[in-house]
Order: structure tokens, then sequence, then C-alpha cells
């Protein structure tokens, strides 16, 4: 395996007309999209007793607080309001959520969860709680919340960048929904929900 590939120091030279900056991007993404598929991974591993997806267990999160629009859990999580929506629509078939009037807007329904629904998402927690004591007894509880503070710092960067492409301003894609960047607007997060 390479180091690259195994999450060490890139393997080889950078290609020709690739500078510092350019390669350390490309390392951030890739080391992220690795660690979103671990985290994928172990939110379904972690979910599958209690009889979620990672994607139930996401949404449902989102709305333990307090219950939401569908294009405001999208907005929170970075992703469509139609992903959102095939998710929530299976939820509320299953009884672990519902669709609540919302006297801001008539048309687009809060979504709630339901008594199953939360104790659905109760049953995660003693092994979520595990994880996360693992996970911080492996890395150090500063350097655990450093990287979580680089991993902030690195969104709101790149979504300041995106809002500043010429692409961005024309024309913003379903596929890359705009994320507010502020820590209030963010919504408990894969692998922090209970």
């Amino acid at each position: 395996m390479s180091a690259a590939a195994d999450g060490g120091a890139p393997a080889g030279p950078a290609p020709a007309g690739e500078d510092a900056a350019q390669r350390l991007l490309s390392e951030a993404a890739l080391t992220a999209f690795r660690l979103n598929g671990r985290f994928l991974a172990v939110a379904e591993d972690l979910a599958r007793p209690a009889g979620l997806t990672a994607a139930w267990w996401q949404v449902l999160g989102a709305v333990l607080r307090a219950p939401l629009p569908v294009a405001e859990v999208a907005r929170a999580m970075g992703i469509t309001r139609q992903s959102v929506q095939r998710v929530a629509d299976l939820l509320v078939a299953k009884g672990l959520a519902e669709y609540r009037p919302n006297p801001a807007h008539r048309r687009a329904k809060l979504l709630a969860p339901t008594a199953e629904g939360r104790a659905a998402v109760q049953r995660i927690d003693p092994a979520h709680h595990a994880l996360a004591h693992r996970l911080a007894a492996e890395l150090g509880p500063a350097d655990l919340a450093a990287a979580v503070a680089a991993m902030r710092r690195l969104g709101d960067a790149l979504e300041e960048a995106a809002a500043a492409s010429p692409a961005a301003r024309s024309s913003p894609s379903p596929s890359r929904p705009r994320v507010r960047a502020s820590g209030a607007a963010r919504a408990p997060m894969l692998l922090s929900l209970t």
C-alpha cells in the first residue's frame, strides 16, 4: 500500500505544474473523502442494531432538539433538499418521524421525531458513547478538539472560496447547496447526534 493510500505522506513527486498549496488541497480532499467513508461505515455499524441506517440517524439527529423544515435540515447538513426529503418520507412511513404544521410556512411542514424515533436514536447512545471515548483516549481530548476545529475552519474556508468563485455567483448547483458557516447554524453532525 502506498503511503498516500494508508493515510501517510503522499507517494511520488507532485504532478507537473502543481504547487505546494495545490498538493495540500488535494491531500485534504482525499483525506476528507477517506474520513467520510470511515464515518459512514462506523455510523452504519452503530445505527444497524437500533434498526436505523446512518442516513436515518443523521436526519433524526438533526431534528431531535426542535422540529425543522426539510430544507433547513438539508442546508445544515450541506446536502440537497431532495436527499433529505427522501429520508424524511421513509422515516415518516416507518413511524420514526412525523410532519407537523409549520406556523411560518404553510407548505414547508416541520419534521419531528416520534417517540419511537427518539427511542431508536437513544439505543445508539451506549455504542456512540464508547466510540467517542475510545477516540478521545486515542487522540487525546485536546487533539480531537483541534481536529474538529481545523475541519470546521477548512469547511468554512471552502464555503467562502466557493461563494467567491465566478461559477458559484452565476448559478448555484443543486448538488452543492450553500451552507451557512456560523456555528449556530450547524446541525448535529453524524456520530454526534445523541
